[in-house]
């Protein structure tokens, strides 16, 4: 960056380095000023003008600039009687800390930036500014600088802190965001404190950024603060510094599409959000309005439940959790919300749970919060330790349970999953839930059957039939009959399924909820598939298809056009099975696994084709698919097949090879 300003004064091009307070801005202006090209080119005529050391009126600016550049005029109204001078040389002028002349809400903001937009047009002057705020004539070429790299970083730190590298030291840099002051501000603390390693990482770990202060008081909070004392920032009103520790507190900032409902009680909030990016306090990065660490560390609230802002946001967070997400309903694409912001949230909820332990409401938005990951985000949650350690008795226990055995479910863990399934059932047993009751026993069967422990999962099958027979619920009765039919067809038990399956479509009535008859019908599909009757089984799919079609569930239509694309391949019709892995395909694109497993057909298709190449670049795709899953029984089928494909190339090259002489011989 530097050889990139020295380029531009050579050229007499004004330029503006723009950033947060700290960034190293005047470092980079005074490097550039005593560079030897810039010596060369401008000898002496190398000006350096701090702005912050004057009053913010156009008199003030004009009496130092004549003072500076040598001119010599008093008191000068205007750069009128300055221009002559200043068009007799070349000459290069740094005006620092701009922002505190630049500041459009300051007494005479116009008039100053007249002056310095007049200054920065003319020919014989490279004018160069350094600012906070991005409040910047046109004519600049505006730099915003970045934030060290780790080798820099690391170099700032260990030019004052004389100790041997650790990786310790790092982290610390890696968490300060490399931010130049900060460093160097830990370095001379820790240098003139004689810290060790060990020592400077308690403090750290104990004080965070409270410890950016030298025996001399220069400190990050200082420098923090000048920025929140200007008249930009004044101008915003009571709820601006309220704001900037919302933006702090979220590790992924403020979604610049979401503040509007955030803060509904914030007049124009997005000008708001704009003028902390004007001010370098904020920046964007990916949709987010976000800080710098160091500043999100001073500027955190250090009691949350104190600060009304967030305590709105969070009530807001709670509502949008609230939403019933279910693949049959309208709410269910509006919930993808979470997929951008499920890290935001799960810090809220780790906060407050801490905050609040035995609120009901923030251990309801958990439940919520792991719900909207099981169908939009598949991933684990750091919530998991407390829910466990919550007290049987707490009225959100057992869900907390039931919604986190569902994450260990989207990662493949069933272990797991099963051990927090039969613990929210025996505190569902407890509390007399026959519904409750009947959904943890059908998922905990379900949990057997992928455990491959199928007379303990039919045995749960049948226990929560029975309890809905009792009830009298045809609809969860199907459900319990689908959950046993899946049991008994993958144990083997082909005619039982059969009936099991069946009786759950008899059971719901033409007008009634049909993903349950959705479902059976893939389930005879591939029961059929198994004894052989294909038609039957073509049927089925195809009758699922229509129901899946009809109301846009992506997922049964993936599986049962998956499911019609294996049965083809078994029937040698390749080009049907193509059609439907292309068709199976379009409905995989929001499912990991899924894709995973349509390409692994794909590969399979390739492969009985011969075409080897490309099915070997298929199913290595495919293993990368599951191992980021940690799918282990897909990634030994894939396995298996990749080793099928490279022994048929193989083949493949040898028959070549024995050919090759009896080609050459029938040329000739």
């Amino acid at each position: 960056m530097i050889e990139e300003i020295v380029d531009l004064a050579e050229d007499l091009t004004p330029v503006a380095l723009v950033g947060v307070g700290g960034i190293g801005k005047t470092s980079i202006a005074l490097t550039v000023l005593h560079h030897d090209r810039i010596k060369q080119r401008f000898g002496e005529d190398r000006r350096f003008i701090r702005c912050d050391q004057f009053p913010a009126t156009p008199t003030h600016l004009l009496a130092r600039l004549s003072k500076v550049t040598g001119a010599g005029i008093e008191n000068p109204e205007d750069l009128t009687p300055l221009r002559l001078f200043l068009s007799s040389k070349e000459m290069v002028i740094v005006l620092d800390n701009a922002e505190s002349i630049l500041d459009p809400q300051g007494t005479s903001a116009r008039e100053i930036y007249a002056r310095v937009e007049e200054l920065s047009q003319l020919e014989t002057v490279c004018l160069c500014i350094t600012s906070r705020i991005t409040a910047i004539p046109p004519d600049c070429e505006i730099l915003n600088i970045p934030t060290l790299s780790m080798e820099a970083a690391r170099n700032t730190f260990y030019r004052i802190y004389k100790h041997e590298r650790s990786d310790l030291v790092n982290n610390i840099l890696e968490r300060l965001d490399f931010h130049p002051l900060s460093i160097t501000l830990l370095a001379t603390v820790a240098h003139h404190s004689q810290w060790g390693t060990n020592r400077l990482t308690r403090e750290w770990e104990s004080r965070r950024t409270d410890v950016l202060q030298t025996v001399h008081n220069k400190s990050l909070a200082a420098t923090i603060e000048l920025s929140l004392t200007s008249p930009m920032f004044q101008e915003l009103g009571p709820d601006a510094r309220g704001l900037l520790g919302v933006v702090a507190f979220f590790p992924q900032g403020v979604d610049e599409n979401n503040v509007n409902w955030l803060f509904p009680n914030t007049s124009n909030g997005a000008n708001v959000f704009d003028r902390f990016c004007i001010l370098s306090l904020t920046y964007r990065n990916n949709g987010f309005i976000t800080m710098l660490a160091p500043l999100r560390d001073h500027l955190c609230p250090k009691d949350p439940e104190l600060s009304p802002l967030l305590c709105a946001a969070k009530k807001h967070y709670f509502t949008r959790l609230s939403v019933r997400v279910d693949p049959d309903t309208p709410e269910f694409e509006e919930a993808r919300w979470i997929m951008s912001e499920d890290t935001n949230v799960e810090h809220l909820l780790d906060v407050f749970t801490s905050i609040d332990a035995e609120s009901q409401d923030i251990w309801d938005a958990c439940a919520n919060f792991m719900e909207h990951l099981y169908w939009h985000k598949e991933r684990l949650v750091v919530l998991g330790p407390k829910i466990e350690g919550l007290g049987d008795d707490h009225p959100s226990k057992p869900r907390c349970l039931v919604e986190l055995s569902r994450s260990f479910e989207s990662v493949g863990n069933e272990v797991e999953r099963k051990h927090l399934l039969v613990r929210a059932l025996k505190l569902y047993r407890e509390r007399g839930d026959d519904d409750q009751v009947t959904h943890t026993l059908r998922r905990l069967s379900d949990a057997n059957r992928r455990l491959r422990l199928f007379k303990e999962g039919v045995r749960q099958a049948e226990e929560a039939l029975e309890i809905q027979e009792r009830i009298g619920d045809a609809m969860e009765q199907a459900r319990c009959l689908n959950n046993l039919a899946q049991l008994l067809y993958q144990d083997g038990q082909l005619g039982h399924a059969e009936k099991a399956a069946s009786r759950a479509i008899e059971l719901v009535p033409e007008e009634g909820n049909q993903f349950p008859i959705c479902q059976s019908h893939r389930l005879l599909g591939d029961i059929y598939q198994s004894m052989g009757e294909a038609e039957k089984a073509i049927h089925h799919y195809e009758t699922a298809l229509g129901i899946a079609s009809s109301f846009g569930w992506h997922n049964e239509l993936f599986w049962n056009q998956y499911s019609l694309a294996e049965l083809f391949f078994d029937q040698g019709r390749s080009d049907d099975a193509y059609t439907r892995i292309e068709q199976a395909k379009s409905h995989a694109v929001n499912d990991v696994y899924c894709l995973g497993c349509v390409i692994e057909l794909q590969a399979r298709f390739w492969y009985e084709r011969h075409m080897f190449g490309e099915a070997e670049s298929e199913i290595l795709r495919a293993l990368e698919v599951f191992g980021g899953l940690g799918a282990a029984r897909d990634l030994e089928r894939c396995k298996s097949l990749l080793q099928d494909i490279n022994e048929g190339a193989n083949d493949g090259k040898l028959l070549g090879m024995m050919l090759l002489p009896v080609c050459i011989d029938l040329a000739f």
